[in-house]
C-alpha cells in the first residue's frame, strides 16, 4: 500500500506539498496540485483518515439535521446540493437524528460525541432549546430558512416575501381580486416572511386584506386540501390561491377538481419552490423558483469556510426568487 512519502517522491514534491493538496490548501500552484494529483491516482494512494484528523485537528465530517421527513421533495433537492458542495471538498457527510422532544437530550453533547467539525440544520423551530445551545456552542453551523446566527452560526434563505408578492401581483395583472393564501406554521420565520409578502402584494394592488381569505396549514399535500375545502365553502369563495408550498399547492388543486372546479379556469393557484415535480403535474404549476439545489451548495460552501478559518464572518445569505409560470393560472372570467 502506497504511503504519503511515496505520493511526495512520484510527484517530486515535499510532504508537506502532499498534504496540503489532499487536505485542499489554496497556496499551491495548479501545476503542482495537478502533479500530486496524478501521482495519487498512479499509486492510488488513500490517506488515512484517523492520522490526517490528527495532524488537522478535523474529522473531516459534517453533519446535517433536517427536521423534515426525507420523502419531502423540497428535502431531496435540498440534500443534492449538499451533496454537489460535498464531493471535491475532502468532507464527508453524516445525517444527524436528534430527540428534539426530550427536554433533557444535548443536541450538542451528539454533535460533540461524533467530532463534527460543522453542521447544517433545518426544519427546527427557531426557540427550540437545541439551537440556542448550539450557537454557544461554537460549533460552525449553518442555518437554512431560519434567521438565527452567532459567532460561529451564519443562515442562509430565499427571497420569501418578494416572491410571494410577486405571485400577488401575477394574479392581479390577470384579473383576480379574490386571492387566497395557503400560509405555513404560524410564527416560524418562513411563514412570516411569506405572508407579509402576499399583504405587500394586496396592499400594492389595492385589495383589501381579509381574514377569512388566509389559511394555516403545514406546507404539506393533506393542509392543501384541508385548507382549500376550507376556502370553498365561504360565501365568496377566491378566485386564486397563493400557496406556501408546491406540496399544498398540489393538494390545493385536488380539492379543487374534487369539489367539480377545475384549474385554472375556475380557480388559479400558484405555489412555491419549484421542485421537480411542479413541471410534471397536471396542469402545470406557476410557482416561485427559489434554487433549492443552489442553496444546498452554498450552505456547505459557507460552512467550510467557517471551519477553516475562526475569523471567517458568519455568513448571511439570501438566495433570489423568480416567477415560473405554467398552466395552473390564467386570466379571471366572470362566470
Amino acid at each position: 500500500m502506497a504511503s504519503i512519502h511515496d505520493v511526495a517522491k512520484e510527484a517530486g514534491v515535499s510532504v508537506a506539498t502532499v498534504s496540503k493538496v489532499i487536505n485542499h490548501y489554496p497556496d499551491v500552484s495548479e501545476k503542482t496540485r495537478k502533479k500530486v494529483k496524478n501521482a495519487i491516482e498512479l499509486l492510488r494512494y488513500r490517506p488515512n483518515v484517523i492520522a490526517r484528523g490528527l495532524v488537522t485537528g478535523r474529522s473531516w465530517t459534517v453533519g446535517v439535521l433536517i427536521n423534515i421527513p426525507f420523502t419531502n421533495p423540497y428535502v431531496s433537492m435540498l440534500l443534492e446540493g449538499i451533496k454537489t458542495a460535498l464531493e471535491n471538498s475532502g468532507y464527508d457527510l453524516m445525517r444527524l437524528s436528534a430527540r428534539l422532544n426530550d427536554p433533557g437530550y444535548s443536541f450538542v453533547d451528539h454533535c460533540q460525541s461524533r467530532n463534527l467539525d460543522g453542521v447544517v440544520v433545518f426544519g427546527v423551530e427557531k426557540d427550540h432549546h437545541s439551537i440556542q445551545e448550539l450557537i454557544e456552542s461554537g460549533i460552525p453551523t449553518m442555518f437554512v430558512d431560519m434567521d438565527a446566527t452567532g459567532q460561529r452560526a451564519g443562515n442562509i434563505t430565499t427571497e420569501n416575501r418578494n416572491g410571494v408578492h410577486m405571485a400577488v401581483r401575477h394574479l392581479y395583472e390577470l384579473g383576480h381580486q379574490r386571492i387566497a393564501y395557503l400560509a405555513g406554521v404560524p410564527g416560524q420565520p418562513v411563514n412570516e416572511s411569506r405572508l407579509a409578502g402576499y399583504r405587500d402584494g394586496l396592499e400594492t394592488s389595492s385589495i383589501p386584506y381579509r381574514e377569512d381569505y388566509v389559511v394555516n396549514g403545514d406546507y404539506s399535500y393533506d393542509s392543501g386540501i384541508q385548507g382549500m375545502r376550507m376556502l370553498l365553502q365561504l360565501d365568496q369563495p377566491p378566485t386564486a390561491v397563493v400557496c406556501t408550498s408546491d406540496m399544498a399547492a398540489f393538494g390545493v388543486i385536488h380539492a379543487i377538481e374534487a369539489h367539480g372546479l377545475s384549474v385554472p379556469g375556475d380557480i388559479s393557484v400558484v405555489g412555491f419552490d419549484n421542485i421537480y415535480e411542479a413541471e410534471l403535474f397536471k396542469p402545470g404549476l406557476t410557482t416561485i423558483n427559489q434554487n433549492i439545489h443552489a442553496i444546498g451548495v452554498k450552505s456547505i460552501e459557507e460552512l467550510i469556510s467557517m471551519i477553516k478559518s475562526a475569523e471567517y464572518p458568519p455568513p448571511v445569505v439570501t438566495e433570489p426568487s423568480s416567477l415560473v409560470i405554467r398552466e395552473s393560472t390564467a386570466r379571471y372570467s366572470e362566470q
